[in-house]
């Protein structure tokens, strides 16, 4: 198929309920890599695909899988091999969402570090596609848990990352036990020599298909990064937006909630804000554009999918305040400014753990990112001081002030007091709502050091996920196990105390918290206070003035397959007798064998976000990527 087709989905030989879903997601157009491969894979050939990540690989290979699909037949059809868990879970989401419109459709997301019996129930129930990780798909194999008796379809997505990762042998290993005639689908950005070789070994005269990355470098945006302390990055956010002189502004999240919660937020800071996720309807996407386009709105608040096909002039920042996850995502987003000519200006907000996500975009766009710092609360004061002195000058030299000369003379002479006092107990209420002079925050105008985790982000950059390079022995992400119990630094923090309703009954340890909060928070695994374990319930101790968003998520993840539903507490409800300290003693011990660096997830079942997206197939319609 030559690459300047341009016909939407359905001529591409889909089925009319995929299309549907398709354009109530927001898909227009197919992109190249969609456009070429889906009509080969709905023929059953099989194909190698060179495609850099971001360029819609998920939808090429998943429509049509979902085209072929045999609803009856309540066995794997077919496999997807993932290099990590956040993949597999990202492909398992997409599947969802382009089979919104496939009743009694199932799929089953496998990997390391998740309660192996959560799975083994899901396989046994009977589902059509199953993605995972290597590791875990070779335990389910061994057990005989993972019949693929009926495969049809085996796609290698990423093989490259697999292949870095060390997982090629184990990818092979699988192959070989997959059905002789099954079609074998391999995606990957590079060719290296162990790449040919499974290509050669295992695809059966395969259409090869490559598509060349338009997107590389975006010479016209000025790129900055600032580093922010999780918790606080709705008030770093808010700064930012004071201190940038922008015109139109979008602003990219990870999920449909967040699209919701960062707008009404904005709007309560005083910002034109909507917001534009998957859920809202074509008709209301459009009326959103529009505003945005008049100047109704100055903020839009979107999900990479919900973004598709916008551009609109006036945006001259784009802000990152998720970071993606995919290289090639980034510069999508940030390409909906600087165009035509134009320059605009990229705006990233980034956790200390996500450093190494940063540098991984560096390395794929070839340019550096620049660090910059938040407005200090000192400067903020000065700009709003000049700003406030501005419109005092204009109002003097454009109104006739007459009539409230006379109010002032008025209230001077009532309240014997100066000309002077009167202005400024009027300046004092023209400011209520948006004080002048802003009060200091240590955690915002000092900035945030990252160096003492540089080591442990770079050391990350070349040997890939550890938590996903563990899922062969689901050992976890042990990546801040040792800073922990080197440090009793939450000892110093002023602490909440917060009440979850998971305890000893539901088989949970203190690890299980720790790895659920440290990484669904992007919370600093020694910045989590002391942890006391009840038969029913929990109580464990957070850093205070959690933000709601912060709050919001943990109350949605699970922990041993419950809800945690945390909420503050008074600190008298912390029980003395049963307090189990964070580092050393028992505490020390409790943690180890839970594996709480980071994940939590060796085999505790307590990782977060694995945890969180293991749950009923429902649950990945409520997420958006």
């Amino acid at each position: 198929m030559s690459n300047d087709f341009s016909g939407d989905f359905a001529s591409l030989g889909l089925p009319e309920n995929l299309c549907e879903s398709l354009k109530a997601i927001g898909y227009e157009l197919p992109s190249p890599i969609q456009a070429q491969s889906i009509p080969v894979l709905l023929t059953g050939r099989d194909l190698l695909g060179l495609a850099q990540t971001g360029t819609g690989k998920t939808a090429a290979f998943a429509l049509p899988i979902l085209a072929n699909i045999d609803l009856n037949i309540n066995k794997p059809q077919a496999l997807i091999l993932a290099p990590t868990r956040e993949l597999a879970i990202q492909v398992a989401e997409a599947f969802q969402s382009y089979a919104k419109n496939t009743p009694g459709f199932h799929i089953a997301p496998i990997y390391g570090g998740q309660d192996m019996r959560a799975q083994l129930r899901q396989l046994q129930r009977g589902v059509h596609v199953v993605v995972g990780t290597p590791g875990r798909v070779m335990d389910h194999l061994r057990r005989n848990s993972l019949d693929l008796s009926r495969l049809k379809t085996v796609v290698l997505d990423e093989a490259d990352e697999m292949l870095r990762m060390g997982f090629i042998d184990d990818v092979e290993w699988i192959l070989e036990h997959t059905p002789a005639n099954r079609q074998v689908a391999l995606f990957s950005a590079t060719m290296p020599a162990a790449i040919k070789k499974i290509t050669t070994n295992y695809l059966n005269d395969p259409e090869r298909i490559q598509i060349e990355s338009k997107t590389k470098t975006v010479d016209r945006i000025e790129q900055n990064y600032v580093m922010v302390s999780p918790s606080r990055k709705i008030d770093a956010l808010t700064r930012i937006l004071e201190v940038e002189d922008f015109d139109g502004l979008i602003m990219f999240v990870r999920t449909k909630t967040a699209t919701v919660d960062l707008a009404q937020r904005l709007e309560a800071r005083g910002y034109a804000s909507a917001a534009l996720n998957g859920d809202i309807n074509q008709k209301q996407r459009e009326i959103t554009i529009e505003q945005l386009k008049k100047g109704k709105i100055d903020i839009v608040i979107a999900t990479d999918v919900a973004a598709r096909g916008i551009d609109v002039p006036r945006i001259t920042h784009v802000v990152n305040y998720d970071i993606p996850y995919d290289n090639e995502a980034y510069v999508h987003r940030i390409g909906r400014t600087g165009r035509a000519g134009r320059s605009g200006k990229a705006i990233l907000l980034v956790t200390p753990r996500e450093k190494h996500l940063l540098r991984s975009i560096e390395r794929s766009t070839g340019q550096a990112i620049t660090e910059t710092r938040l407005p200090t609360s000192e400067e903020l004061t000065t700009r709003r001081v000049s700003q406030f002195r501005e419109s005092i000058l204009e109002t003097l030299d454009a109104q006739d002030l007459g009539e409230f000369k006379d109010l002032v003379a008025e209230v001077q002479s009532e309240a014997n007091v100066s000309a002077d006092e009167v202005a400024a107990a009027l300046a004092y209420l023209a400011q209520s709502d948006k004080p002048l002079f802003v009060a200091k925050d240590k955690m915002l105008d000092e900035p945030l050091v990252a160096e003492r985790r540089e080591g442990r982000d770079g050391r990350r950059d070349e040997r890939g996920d550890r938590g996903s390079r563990g899922d062969r022995g689901d050992r976890g992400d042990r990546g801040d196990r040792g800073e922990r119990r080197g440090s009793n630094s939450f000892n110093s923090i002023p602490m909440d105390c917060y009440r979850v309703e998971v305890g000893r009954n539901d088989g949970l340890r203190p690890g299980d918290l720790v790895g659920a909060i440290a990484n669904e928070a992007n919370m600093r695994s020694n910045n989590i206070g002391q942890i006391a374990i009840n038969d029913t319930h929990s109580f464990v101790q957070l850093p205070q003035n959690l933000s709601s968003e912060v709050n919001q998520i943990l109350k949605r993840i699970y922990v041993r397959n419950k809800p945690l539903n945390l909420h503050k507490v008074d600190s008298s409800d912390f029980p003395a007798k049963q307090r189990r300290e964070r580092s050393g003693g028992g505490g020390g011990k409790s943690d180890r064998g839970s594996n709480s660096g980071g994940r939590g997830d060796r085999g505790s079942n307590g990782g977060g976000r694995s945890e969180r997206n293991f749950k009923p197939r429902e649950r990945f319609q409520a997420r958006e990527h």
